[in-house]
């Protein structure tokens, strides 16, 4: 599992207790395109804690998309619409996949 952003300082209490209020882990996704070829990447995994907006931490993937997602046919539109509808609606939830990798390293 790649590096999880947005935990700096909180300890594994801390973190339990922010999941049991709501916190998640999510990826934002993004789209670039060169011509006839378009990448649809995910981004490193990030802790939002409870109460916390996603937008801070998605604009930039978001942004990237906009600006460079588009330009690929067919997929370029394709991609970047999913992924804009993903990073709009606070990304993609891996919570779950996350806690399950976690407790398989013990």
């Amino acid at each position: 599992m790649s590096e999880i952003k947005n935990i700096e300082g909180l300890s594994v209490d801390e973190i339990n207790k922010q999941l049991s209020m709501g916190a998640k882990f999510v990826v934002f996704q993004y789209c670039f395109s060169i011509l006839v070829m378009t990448f649809k990447r995910g981004s490193a995994v990030y802790f939002i804690k409870a109460g916390e907006s996603t937008v801070r931490h998605s604009l930039g993937f978001t942004l990237i998309t906009l600006i460079f997602g588009w330009w690929g046919i067919p997929w370029g539109p394709i991609y970047s619409i999913g992924a804009l509808f993903s990073n709009l609606t606070g990304g993609k939830d891996i919570t779950q996949e996350v806690l399950n990798s976690m407790n398989s390293n013990r």
